[in-house]
């Protein structure tokens, strides 16, 4: 018998089990895979939260275990775990659901499933996608940490990309992208995946603005290379984001980021649908 997709649910939202965890992991791992990168990015005005290398290791000027201009082992606010929290509830558990929605309703032959076999049964499809959501919270960090490294790297991607993009910074975005969208082929291969992630990969950076207006944190003037507002005169966003909204800064890089955080958080929700099936099918 074929085994449904977790992207199959007749639920508009994710059940409350499967929400309790995505808020937990978002919560807790999501900070942590934040941190690799955004304390070269950014600076977190209110409540800060930094753990400072071990003494023995940033006593040692060339350790390689200290990037450059990494002050800290973990560098986050306590703002952080609800705002990832809730972000993993939207991106893992209710955009895939309403796109895969309106895909089946526009063209049902467009509809998709991730790339598991069908005729596993729930055990094994449920560990087949637990490996899944773990390799995917990896790649998504090893993705992260590479925008760290290329944010204070700036000439690394030069001797590959180099004769196609002048600017660094261009370089870096388009080989994070390519790498958030190997991700995407490799673990997920959905087209509401795709979708929820291309546009995360825009809305979520400029989903920040109200934060940085709110001086939650800002971009180091190294790294905001990005500001979306600049040339746009609209009453409503000066009373909003209040009157310098235009130069409220971003950085670009971030946005192929999204991509991989989404992807993530997708591979998370399938997992535990399933899990929480598994389970309900032990107690019976």
């Amino acid at each position: 018998m074929r085994v449904p997709s977790p992207v199959e649910s007749t639920r508009w939202l994710p059940s409350a089990s499967t929400s309790a965890k995505l808020f937990g992991v978002g919560a807790t791992i999501g900070p942590v895979v934040d941190s690799l990168h955004n304390q070269v990015l950014l600076r977190y005005n209110i409540a800060p939260i930094t753990i400072d290398w071990p003494s023995s290791w940033a006593g040692t000027s060339d350790s390689t275990l200290i990037a450059t201009t990494a002050s800290h082992f973990f560098c986050s606010s306590w703002t952080v775990p609800p705002l990832l929290g809730v972000a993993y509830i939207v991106l893992g558990g209710i955009l895939p659901r309403l796109f895969q929605k309106g895909i089946n309703a526009v063209s049902p032959s467009l509809t998709d499933q991730p790339s598991v076999d069908d005729s596993q049964n729930e055990s094994t499809l449920e560990r087949t996608l637990r490996w899944k959501a773990i390799l995917a919270v990896l790649s998504t960090a090893a993705i992260i940490q590479l925008s760290d490294f290329w944010t204070t790297h700036p000439d690394a991607t030069r001797a590959v990309l180099g004769t196609l993009i002048e600017q660094p910074a261009e370089q870096h975005i388009l080989a994070l992208l390519l790498l958030a969208l190997l991700q995407w082929a490799v673990l997920d291969g959905t087209l509401a995946a795709l979708l929820v992630a291309s546009i995360t990969s825009i809305g979520g950076p400029l989903s920040e603005l109200p934060l940085v207006a709110a001086n939650v944190w800002t971009y180091l003037p190294s790294a905001a290379d990005y500001t979306p507002l600049l040339n746009i005169e609209w009453p409503l966003l000066a009373s909003l984001l209040g009157d310098d909204y235009a130069t409220l800064a971003l950085s670009s890089i971030t946005g192929p980021c999204y991509f991989a955080v989404t992807m993530d958080a997708i591979a998370l929700a399938r997992w535990f649908d399933v899990n929480a099936r598994v389970e309900i099918s032990k107690d019976r």
